[in-house]
């Protein structure tokens, strides 16, 4: 499931990409240029604009929760959706592309000294080449994903 969103919800445009899934962020006020680009790469939109005109051939969804939690719970809910954990941070959450194992004496001088030491697997995203591991966050997202029953 691809995903096109709305500026006023870039928060969530991160954590779909933590979670797996392809999430563009569109921060433009070009409705015309949303809805061709929705068409284009076959994305469902994501909004809270209720004035987005209904295209034929799209799928908009309209959000209404205000908080962040409620907001991730109601589209999972709108979309029968519940996350894979073996797809959780498989996207790099900045450019949105799919990230690629790295070995891990490539990576010595570009990590904190700590994490090297600690960690074993890393992975990297070929586009702005940030470097990613199994840290403290994959927690956190496990625990909130828990609060709001995903």
């Amino acid at each position: 499931m691809r995903f096109i969103l709305t500026k006023e919800l870039g928060r969530l445009a991160r954590w779909l990409r933590i979670l797996g899934y392809d999430a563009q962020y569109f921060k433009e006020d070009n409705l015309a240029s949303l809805i061709i680009q929705a068409i284009k790469e076959e994305r469902i939109i994501l909004t809270r604009n209720h004035r987005i005109p209904q295209a034929r051939g799209i799928r908009i969804v309209v959000l209404k929760k205000e908080r962040f939690k409620e907001l991730l719970q109601e589209l999972f809910q709108e979309l029968d959706l519940s996350p894979e954990p073996e797809s959780m941070f498989s996207r790099c959450i900045i450019c949105n592309i799919e990230l690629v194992p790295i070995e891990k004496e490539k990576i010595k001088d570009k990590v904190p000294e700590y994490v090297f030491k600690t960690q074993e697997d890393f992975v990297f995203c070929p586009e702005c080449r940030r470097i990613y591991w199994q840290g403290t966050h994959w927690g956190n997202v496990q625990e909130i994903l828990k609060q709001i029953g995903l």
